[in-house]
Order: C-alpha cells, then sequence, then structure tokens
C-alpha cells in the first residue's frame, strides 16, 4: 500500500507544483478561492480549475479594450467588478473556437471546444464568481445570468463483441500493424493483452491502471486493489480470462531489472519505467484503429464504458454498475445508461403478454326509420 500511495502522492505533489506556477498568472484573489476548496476537491479537480481560470483572464485582457492593460495577476476586487455579463458571454463563444500558442514552436494550433467543454469551463468560472461575491469581493455574480449550454445526449461510444474480439487478436497476430508496430509488439505482446483485458474486464480508469503495483494483485482471490480518484482505496475483482493474461504477463515482468524506483510498478514502458498514462491511451489507440478504423475515439476511457455497457447489460443493476466503476453518485451512472434503461423498458413492453380480445365491430350503418306513409 505505502508504493502505491507513494506513486498517487508524487503525482499529488507535481499537481500542485503546477497549481502553485499557474497562481502566479491569475488574480490573488484566486489562490484565496483554491485554499477554500482544498479540502473538498482533489488536486487534479483544482489545476483543471487554474487553467480554466487563465484562459478566461487571457481572453478577457485580450478582447476587452478596458482590460487591456490589466495584468491579471495584479487586479483589485475593483477591476472585478468591472466585468459584464457580456464577456462572459463573450468567453462562451470564443471558447467554441480559439489558438494557443506553442512555447516550444512558436506555432498557433486551434482548439475547439464542444457543449461539454464550455459547459465545464463556464461552470468553473461560475464557481469562483460564486466565491467573489459570497466573500464580497463583487458586488453581483453576474455569472448566474448567462446561460448554460444545452447539453445533447450523445449514444455510448463503446466498442461490440466482434470488435473487442478483433482488438485481442490485433495484438496477439500483429495484422493490420505497421512494419514499426510489429517490431515493438514482439517486447510487448503479452502486457498489452493483459492492460487491455483489465480494461475490458474492470472497468478500471486508465490513471488506475498505471498506478497499479505488483504487490495490488492476489489471484487467489482474482482481486487487485486500486487507488481511486481523490485517494481513496477499493478493492474489484476479475475474472479468469484477465487472471491468466495478467499471470502470464507478469511470469516475463519479474525478469526485468527495472530502473530505480519503479521496482513495484506493474506496466512497465520500454524504457523499464512505469507506463505513463499517455502511453496506455496510444496504445488503446494504435489496437482500436486497427479493430475498429470507423471509431475513431475508441480510448482506455471507452474501454471502460464497454465494460459498463455489457455489466449493465447482463445484471440491469445500476448500483452494482456504479459501485464497480466508481462512480461518487449513481446519478452519474444513471445519466450515462439512460439510453439503455429506456431500451430496457421498450424491451419489457414488447414481452408483456396480454389476454386476447374480440376484434372490435366495424362502424355499420343505423336503420332506417321506419316509414307510415307519411313523408
Amino acid at each position: 500500500m505505502a508504493d502505491v500511495m507513494n506513486y498517487h502522492t508524487q503525482s499529488d505533489i507535481r499537481r500542485l507544483e503546477r497549481l502553485r506556477e499557474l497562481e502566479k498568472e491569475l488574480p490573488a484573489v484566486c489562490t484565496d478561492f483554491f485554499r477554500s476548496i482544498s479540502q473538498t476537491t482533489s488536486t487534479l479537480t483544482r489545476v483543471a480549475y487554474a487553467y480554466d481560470f487563465r484562459l478566461f483572464f487571457q481572453y478577457l485582457t485580450s478582447e476587452n479594450p478596458l482590460f487591456a492593460d490589466v495584468d491579471p495577476r495584479f487586479m483589485t476586487d475593483r477591476q472585478l467588478n468591472a466585468i459584464q455579463m457580456r464577456d462572459i458571454e463573450g468567453y462562451q463563444d470564443y471558447l467554441t473556437q480559439y489558438y494557443v500558442l506553442n512555447q516550444e514552436t512558436g506555432e498557433e494550433h486551434v482548439v475547439q471546444n464542444h457543449e461539454l467543454g464550455i459547459m465545464r469551463k463556464l461552470s468553473s468560472l461560475r464557481s469562483l464568481f460564486e466565491y467573489l461575491f459570497k466573500n464580497k469581493h463583487i458586488d453581483a455574480n453576474i455569472a448566474t445570468l448567462v446561460s448554460l449550454p444545452k447539453l445533447h445526449d450523445k449514444p455510448i461510444l463503446r466498442l461490440e463483441p466482434d470488435e473487442m474480439q478483433r482488438l485481442l487478436d490485433t495484438v496477439s497476430s500483429g495484422d493490420g500493424l505497421t512494419k514499426a508496430q510489429q517490431r515493438y509488439l514482439k517486447f510487448t505482446k503479452t502486457r498489452d493483452t493483459a492492460m487491455l483485458l483489465l480494461f475490458l474486464g474492470t472497468g478500471i480508469r486508465v490513471s488506475e491502471c498505471v498506478g497499479l503495483n505488483i504487490e495490488d494483485l492476489d489471484f487467489e482471490l482474482n482481486a487487485f486493489l486500486v487507488t481511486r480518484k481523490g485517494g481513496d482505496q477499493s478493492i474489484l475483482y476479475f475474472p479468469q480470462q484477465v487472471a491468466d493474461a495478467l499471470q502470464e504477463y507478469l511470469a516475463e515482468r519479474v525478469k526485468i531489472e527495472t530502473q530505480e524506483g519503479h521496482e513495484d510498478a506493474l506496466f512497465l514502458s520500454l524504457q523499464k519505467r512505469r507506463i505513463t498514462q499517455r502511453a496506455v491511451q496510444n496504445l488503446v489507440k494504435k489496437y482500436a484503429l486497427v479493430a475498429a478504423p470507423l471509431k475513431k475515439r475508441i480510448s482506455p476511457h471507452k474501454l471502460r464504458s464497454t465494460f459498463g455497457t455489457n455489466l449493465y447489460l447482463e445484471t440491469g443493476d445500476i448500483y452494482l454498475v456504479a459501485d464497480v466503476l466508481g462512480h461518487s453518485s449513481v446519478d452519474v451512472t444513471r445519466r450515462h445508461y439512460a439510453a439503455m434503461t429506456d431500451a430496457h423498458k421498450r424491451e419489457a413492453a414488447r414481452h408483456v403478454v396480454l389476454p386476447a380480445t374480440e376484434s372490435a365491430p366495424t362502424a355499420v350503418e343505423p336503420p332506417a326509420p321506419e316509414t307510415t306513409g307519411d313523408t
């Protein structure tokens, strides 16, 4: 456990260092805001907030002449009070597409946000303005006057059973990979197979996967200890097929002389270091492009969605899915799998058998009135 916590603690320290750097580009009151939420949020959340705040203040000072000569670091309450509703509305429009300068190459690249990305950034800003208003830094919380974008339901992107099979077959055979990728595959086949099966068989997050240590595995129980977002720990269980793949990989893994500080890591890179999240994301994308070429956005998170979908379809138990996936609220899970819930309801309606009824009589003309000789 100490080694697992050491890995996650080191990640936490790096994020805190990054947060401190970002705070130097923001109004001083933002540091007060981060302190106020430090006990209720993760460092990852606060760093995400900091990036969002930096983007907003960069927009403000570049697009509004009133703030053209203002350094965000030295913004006063009077200047914060001068931010108008139209500034936030303009920022919302700006978020759909803007350009970012690469400091190393000097080149600009375009960044596009869709509904969810825009909503997250505006929600971050709302949190800041709520804090500013609550602590009397501003006279009115104008951020609440700006409507958030409407989110449209999107189907869950996941792999179908035949695509999962092709994914694993690609790792096994190398068919469809480039010559260079096939050369690397000779050294990574058992590792990649174990990792993919772990995603598909447990729904583990990529951050949780790279943080695993060898000692976290228990093959008597077919279980492992995982450190969730926020530092909580949980025990997850895996099927025998995953156990077999992990044991085959471990037979190779124990022979590798790792770099110092990475002795306990379960999954290693070719550099004999703990594998990174970016490397795992690239690994999944590489095989998925061969197995499911029409699904361009398959990632470790989509493999997690595949597991969640399969588990829900098998059990129909949304609470079980939420618990295994480590969702903080079942509402999060329900939002993801609402479409399948509706599908289950429709399926139920098709299976209901009702007693037969006689066909309704067809409409007939009313009888003609009897004639009495009068016309």
